[in-house]
């Protein structure tokens, strides 16, 4: 136990203080250090007392001085010091099981920690919390917190959980409620199990626990080819999906009218499966659940036309070779309709997903292999490749399947740009076209 130090701000406290990259801070006036909660309510003290592991395996006392809410200036190599806490859980459909050997080993961790919720937006499903834990949550107000319910019916939750303890979920939510600590919840949507009057269950009960309940995310389930040994489960057909967007119409008119919220939002997929044009900007209120891709296209639309989308740029007469931007089939055809005033110079080109399945059609799982084969197959020849930032670790140049942006661009030999969402775009495609 302990939290490892990453980086050191140079002149900081820490930094006078003798701490290094590589320590271990062991405990802070006495008390452990389980991840950066714990952190950050022990250094609110004035005067603090460090125990502190040195590289060398020494041990060191540092007493420390400070202003009311002033950092020490360090760093930690994770904001969990103990251990990330793992998904028990045995869900049909869960996307972890789905992927093939040979990926990079932090792609296979299944956490369902209430702590990594609290700090990142992570979707915990409550199955391994114990008592004390919620005494914790309760005390400290880590609020608020991010819920994968899939259904409030408690028998159908243990089977598709695959865990006895799944079928709570109605009174942890209650007893959260009671202690003021607020939660967005999500639903992975499967056909013939959680859908239909089901789904119909658990909008009205997660609704009644509004305003602790903030929001609603309705996503369906993703499957990709490597599912020899899951569950059997299906798509949903475009019947079902328009079906499923009109419930979903219907309850957020009525809930505007009751609160002048939408409170239960679609993922982007159900309504281009559907056919059906995508909500307006207003109906999915502040994107509450936007990470969790819910509204991507709305939202990526309308910061495109909040500066004018293309017609500021006017392109320049340039290389015989077209600037390539890449995207998944599902947002493709949205995304080439938004640059047709510049497809003399730039290309949007659907790269189909070869290595988890055809039916993946979002940007954010494409591979390296996927971009790979796609540019070879087509015998493309671009003046620069330009792809979201979603395809990569986030903060990281590395796709899904190991293979780095400069390996891309070494196997092709053309030039490749990341941009981050609509207005990076308008603002790269300015610089390259003017």
């Amino acid at each position: 136990m302990g939290a490892v130090v990453s980086f050191i701000q140079p002149g900081s406290k820490a930094d006078q203080a003798g701490i290094e990259p590589g320590d271990r801070i062991l405990r802070i006036n006495g008390g452990q250090l389980r991840d950066i909660i714990d952190m950050s309510f022990a250094l609110a003290n004035l005067q603090i007392v460090i125990e502190v592991e040195k590289k060398c395996c020494t041990r060191v006392f540092l007493r420390i001085n400070k202003n009311l809410d002033e950092s020490l200036g360090f760093e930690f190599e994770s904001a969990v010091f103990d251990r990330v806490r793992t998904c028990a859980n045995k869900c049909h459909f869960c996307f972890v099981d789905q992927m093939p050997r040979g990926l990079r080993n932090s792609l296979y961790v299944k956490d369902d920690d209430y702590r990594l919720s609290f700090l990142y937006g992570n979707f915990v499903t409550l199955t391994n919390l114990s008592d004390a834990d919620f005494e914790r949550i309760r005390r400290f107000h880590l609020s608020p917190l991010y819920v994968s319910v899939h259904t409030t019916d408690g028998v159908l939750r243990e089977q598709l959980l695959g865990s006895p303890r799944a079928g709570a979920i109605m009174e942890q939510l209650r007893r959260f409620a009671e202690a003021g600590i607020e939660m967005h919840t999500q639903v992975v949507l499967c056909p013939d199990y959680n859908d239909g009057e089901s789904l119909k269950r658990t909008i009205r009960e997660l609704a009644e626990m509004r305003p602790e309940i903030l929001s609603l995310a309705i996503v369906p389930v993703g499957l990709t080819r490597f599912r020899s040994t899951c569950h059997p489960l299906r798509s949903f057909s475009a019947l079902e999906a328009v079906d499923i967007v009109d419930e979903v119409a219907r309850n957020q008119s009525v809930f505007r009218a009751e609160t002048g919220n939408s409170f239960v939002y679609l993922s982007d997929e159900f309504y281009l499966k559907a056919g059906k044009p995508l909500p307006a900007d207003e109906i999915y209120d502040d994107y509450p659940q936007l990470e969790n891709g819910i509204g991507l296209v709305r939202n990526f639309i309308t910061e495109w036309e909040s500066t004018g989308g293309c017609r500021e740029i006017t392109p320049s007469h340039g290389p015989g070779k077209k600037i390539i931007v890449i995207s998944g089939t599902a947002f493709a055809p949205t995304l080439a309709e938004l640059l047709k005033p510049l497809q003399s110079r730039v290309r949007v080109e659907a790269v189909t997903n070869r290595f988890f399945g055809e039916e993946v059609n979002v940007s954010g799982l494409l591979t390296g292999s996927d971009i790979v084969a796609y540019y070879e197959a087509n015998d493309l020849m671009a003046e620069r490749l330009i792809f979201p930032s979603t395809i990569l670790r986030k903060g990281e140049q590395v796709f899904l399947d190991g293979m780095t942006v400069d390996d891309l661009q070494q196997r092709l030999n053309v030039p490749v740009e990341i941009v981050d969402g609509a207005l990076a775009l308008q603002k790269r495609l300015e610089d390259s076209l003017g």
